[in-house]
């Protein structure tokens, strides 16, 4: 799948920040002014929150004003329903995602 540079950033960003913690998944979104925010899976006896949502919590405390694209990559890389509440929560309809496998290789691709 053939994918924007930017877009292709993001991938990057989410392999590296994955596979740095060891995490079940990885994820980088870019917001709405260019700002690009990587984060994994966190997984605590206390805390447990995807990898997809700590990006989105990221970009807000940030102050930023919304989200253009997101990539989640994992074994299971799936948009469940919690991480696309969260990407249209503040990224509103049409954040593009991109869902791929824990080496970047993108499968399917789809719109909040």
């Amino acid at each position: 799948m053939d994918l924007s540079t930017e877009d292709a950033k993001l991938v990057t960003l989410a392999r590296a920040t994955r596979a740095r913690v060891g995490a079940a998944q990885g994820a980088a979104v870019r917001d709405a002014d260019g700002r690009t925010y990587a984060a994994a899976t966190v997984d605590l006896p206390s805390l447990k929150i995807s990898a997809l949502q700590v990006c989105v919590a990221m970009a807000v405390a940030s102050g930023s004003s919304g989200l253009g694209a997101a990539v989640l990559l994992g074994e299971d890389a799936e948009l469940v329903d919690s991480d696309q509440a969260a990407l249209s929560d503040f990224g509103g309809a049409g954040v593009t995602v991109h869902l791929g496998d824990p080496r970047g290789t993108i499968s399917n691709s789809t719109q909040t």
